[in-house]
C-alpha cells in the first residue's frame, strides 16, 4: 500500500490567531521544563547503567507527556486559529492544514 506522505512546515511568519495569555504560556513552558527533567533523568540512568525495561518505561513517560502538551496546543489551535478563519471565510485552507496536522501527529 502507498502511504501518502503530507509534509508540515514550520511557519515562523505566522501567529496565532488570539496571542496566548501569559498564563498558558506559563503552563506550556513548566510542562515541558518537567519534561526536560524527565529527559535528563533520562541521561542519568543510561549513565548509571540502568536497566533496560526502567528506562523505557521513562521514556514511555516521556512521550506521554510530549503528547499531552501537543493535543493542548491542538486544542487551542482548533478553538482558536481554525475557528477564527471559518468565521472569516477562509477556513478551507485552515481545515486542510488541520488535517495534515492531526494525520501526522497521530503517527
Amino acid at each position: 500500500m502507498n502511504e501518502e506522505r503530507h509534509d508540515l512546515s514550520m511557519q515562523p511568519d505566522k501567529k496565532p490567531a488570539i496571542p496566548r495569555s501569559n498564563g498558558e504560556k506559563e503552563k506550556i513552558k513548566n510542562r515541558l521544563k518537567r519534561i526536560e527533567g524527565q529527559i535528563r533523568g533520562l541521561e542519568k540512568m543510561v549513565d548509571d547503567d540502568r536497566y533496560c525495561v526502567d528506562i523505557l518505561i521513562q521514556i514511555s513517560a516521556v512521550q506521554a507527556a510530549l503528547k499531552k502538551v501537543g493535543f493542548t496546543l491542538l486544542e487551542r489551535h482548533t478553538k482558536t486559529c481554525v475557528s477564527h478563519s471559518i468565521q472569516s471565510g477562509d477556513g478551507e485552507e485552515m481545515i486542510e492544514e488541520l488535517m495534515k496536522v492531526i494525520q501526522h501527529y497521530s503517527k
